[in-house]
């Protein structure tokens, strides 16, 4: 590995990382990532993410997904627990 792969940012992968309760193996490079995530939620679920990994301001988000905070609160927290299913995990890690 050289310094520039070091370099790298990893928003994404970092935020997986922060909401996996147990992690066996690492997880898969940032682009790999996506794609399986893509897959495996919701567009709503996946920029939501995204969202949480930029560390973007929330109030736009909900307005253009359409979300109130009750809703939002609810999403959050199927995504969380969609992320840490074994099935889903296995996917996301080398």
């Amino acid at each position: 590995m050289n310094n520039k792969e070091l370099d790298l940012e990893t928003p994404l992968r970092d935020e997986v990382e922060r909401h996996i309760r147990k992690l066996i193996k690492p997880l898969k490079d940032e682009d790999e990532l996506k794609a399986v995530l893509k897959v495996k939620l919701t567009k709503k679920e996946f920029k939501v993410l995204n969202n949480w990994a930029n560390d973007e301001e929330l109030q736009p988000l909900l307005e253009k997904l359409s979300l109130d905070e009750k809703r939002y609160e609810e999403l959050s927290s199927k995504l969380i627990k969609k992320i840490n299913q074994e099935k889903i995990k296995q996917e996301m890690m080398i």
